[in-house]
């Protein structure tokens, strides 16, 4: 009886891992949970540094997102340009997987590493329920970025007329 296992060539481990990071894209829960239940790194990463679950909660999949929160994905690893999970969801708008995120240990006020937090982003874009819901989980609006730039500020700048409203009668309450 012959062995026909063989170890996989350099191309063809570049051409799995893409189908499994664009498992990740497409937001197919049962397909990455079967496949980190056989032994898929929950934490791996692509080419600039983006792990599955940044990847499933920057486009937008929260069935996927809990499935890799459940097998133990870290909701704080930072991509290749300091951006998180819950960071990519905020300026995504999407509520849904922001909860998902905190609910899976993300930090409310983990920052990038320029200092721009998930709020800022948040009301850069004006995502008004999530900047309700990430002060209501603690979010600081007085937080400031390595440029000193706020919550506020970024709407300002960013033209986010209701969220810049919605900071600035929290501050002034």
């Amino acid at each position: 009886m012959s062995d026909n296992s063989r170890q996989m060539t350099q191309e063809e481990a570049e051409e799995f891992a893409e189908q499994v990071f664009n498992v990740a894209r497409s937001g197919d829960a049962a397909m990455l949970a079967a496949l980190v239940t056989k032994g898929l790194p929950v934490n791996l990463r692509n080419h600039k540094g983006d792990t599955l679950l940044m990847l499933a909660s920057y486009h937008g999949h929260v069935d996927a997102v809990k499935v890799l929160l459940e097998h133990k994905a870290d909701p704080e690893l930072r991509n290749d340009n300091g951006q998180s999970p819950i960071a990519g969801a905020a300026f995504k708008g999407d509520l849904a997987v922001v909860k998902a995120l905190v609910s899976g240990g993300a930090q409310v006020e983990g920052a990038s590493f320029d200092g721009r937090t998930a709020l800022m982003m948040a009301a850069m874009f004006n995502r008004g329920e999530i900047v309700d819901y990430l002060i209501s989980q603690g979010a600081d609006p007085r937080a400031k970025d390595a440029n000193g730039v706020t919550a506020l500020d970024a709407a300002r700048t960013m033209g986010a007329v209701d969220t810049a409203a919605q900071l600035e009668k929290l501050l002034n309450a």
